[in-house]
């Protein structure tokens, strides 16, 4: 099949629009809530290198994304990818599962991290909270939200804009306040040794660019819902590069903003580091504002992460490559019902790991084996092989992007903490993750007697 063989015909937006819906996605509660853990992960200013690492590693892999995406505008991105590049008939169809599976898998941990930063967030107001009541909190907040989508939710429209408004606001608040008291010498306050290249300095480099990782998460956004963006040979490619740089220079200028106030021995220890900016300028009043405001922010990013994602297990149990029990509908409301309550709880339980550096790196890792590298070798053989169509984009310098994300993802796998008993755990997740799915593969390929114990694809739609 020819790569552009499919055509749906669906409402289009221009690359306005596309730009505006990658930007948002991205732009989210996570800078406000891991400016800390990315500090603590050098020990000082130096984190910033894990900043534009993250940006250099999330340039390299849009690279990818950009290329396929143009070459295959529809809707579920990496499910295609993998259909062409290791074959319709065959691997194709393992390799796309895994890639559902991961993504279920991996959004209660996404989602958990959104709550555990509101409760975290929520000290600031409740000094006295432990450890055990922020877990609680954040147990409460996924079973709240998901009690509250328990009902028939034709769009979260409004609310996203809000929210969006709020998050956005609140950082371009956080720069004007470092820009009006700024204090560089903070900035350029090294610890001894920051810059020795030794293995400490290597594990910490890859701790703060996974935090960074995890913040310009959705610059791929676009990529999911292709069929429905216009000209998308050309506005894929660019939504994604442009909005990269965009948050990338965002997100610096508010780690800059932060450390040029805050000093960094004290901004990476703190919960509420923006709080804490704030109150040092403006006061305690500023700071409780900008406390609540951050805690809505999460709190509806946690709302409509656990919408989208209930609907992922429902939309592929639907299309007969999940199990059927997810594609069941409330008999009144008309929605999946079991498929949201079931990421509702699983999110519940991400959050008793406590840790928001751990879930951050559990969600960050947790792809790399079934998505992020099978990606990059993805486009070099769709290349190689001259599938795509002619117009569409073409990465620079081919293969070096996909060879240099696919190191750096490599990197990023074997070295995502400094505890070599974290280390290893997030590995294991990893692979645990890449060897459950090709098990619950195979047993539902014997039971619908599919490829390999037939000729066969599981049965679904193959686009």
């Amino acid at each position: 099949m020819q790569l552009n063989e499919i055509q749906v015909q669906k409402p289009k937006m221009g690359l306005a629009g596309a730009m505006a819906a990658n930007s948002l996605n991205m732009i989210g509660v996570g800078p406000f809530i891991t400016i800390p853990i990315a500090l603590a992960a050098m020990a000082g200013p130096q984190a910033l290198l894990g900043w534009i690492a993250g940006a250099i590693l999330s340039l390299c892999d849009g690279f990818v994304w950009a290329e396929l995406g143009s070459a295959m505008p529809y809707s579920g991105g990496t499910y295609h990818y993998m259909l062409e590049a290791f074959g319709r008939e065959r691997f194709g169809h393992l390799f796309s599962f895994l890639f559902l599976w991961q993504t279920i898998l991996s959004s209660p941990i996404l989602i958990a991290s959104g709550a555990i930063g509101f409760a975290e967030y929520s000290t600031y107001l409740w000094p006295s909270l432990g450890n055990h009541q922020i877990i609680l909190i954040g147990v409460a907040v996924c079973l709240l939200c998901t009690a509250l989508l328990y009902r028939n939710i034709h769009s979260i429209a409004v609310i996203s804009i809000i929210v969006s408004v709020i998050v956005v606001g609140t950082a371009f608040w956080v720069i004007l306040t470092g820009a009006t008291h700024f204090h560089a010498a903070q900035v350029l306050d090294f610890p001894p040794h920051a810059f020795r290249l030794d293995h400490a300095f290597f594990l910490g480099l890859a701790g703060s660019t996974i935090i960074s990782i995890y913040c310009y998460n959705g610059y791929n956004n676009v990529c999911l819902i292709g069929d429905e963006v216009e000209s998308p040979q050309r506005a894929i490619p660019r939504t994604i590069i442009i909005s990269i740089v965009v948050v990338a220079v965002l997100y610096l200028a508010m780690n800059v903003a932060v450390i040029g106030v805050v000093p960094w021995r004290q901004a990476m220890v703190s919960n509420a580091v923006i709080s804490d900016m704030m109150q040092m300028v403006y006061g305690k009043l500023a700071a409780q504002i900008i406390a609540l405001l951050i805690m809505v922010s999460a709190f509806f990013g946690v709302y409509a992460l656990i919408l989208g994602y209930s609907r992922v297990p429902y939309a592929a149990a639907e299309q007969g490559h999940f199990f059927r029990a997810f594609a069941k509908l409330h008999s009144k409301g008309k929605f999946p019902y079991i498929s949201l309550i079931g990421i509702g709880i699983a999110s519940a339980a991400a959050c008793l790991v406590g840790d928001l550096k751990d879930l951050i790196t559990i969600f960050v890792i947790s792809p790399i084996l079934t998505m992020s590298i099978p990606q990059c070798i993805a486009v070099i053989m769709i290349r190689l092989r001259k599938q795509e169509p002619g117009n569409s984009y073409r990465m620079p310098l081919f293969p070096l992007p996909a060879i240099a994300a696919m190191l750096g993802w490599g990197y990023a796998f074997i070295s995502s903490d400094a505890d070599p008993h974290k280390n290893l755990r997030n590995m294991l997740l990893a692979i645990g993750i890449l060897l459950s799915g090709t098990v619950v593969f195979l047993a539902r390929a014997k039971q619908h007697a599919a490829w390999p114990f037939a000729s066969k694809p599981i049965a679904g739609p193959s686009a």
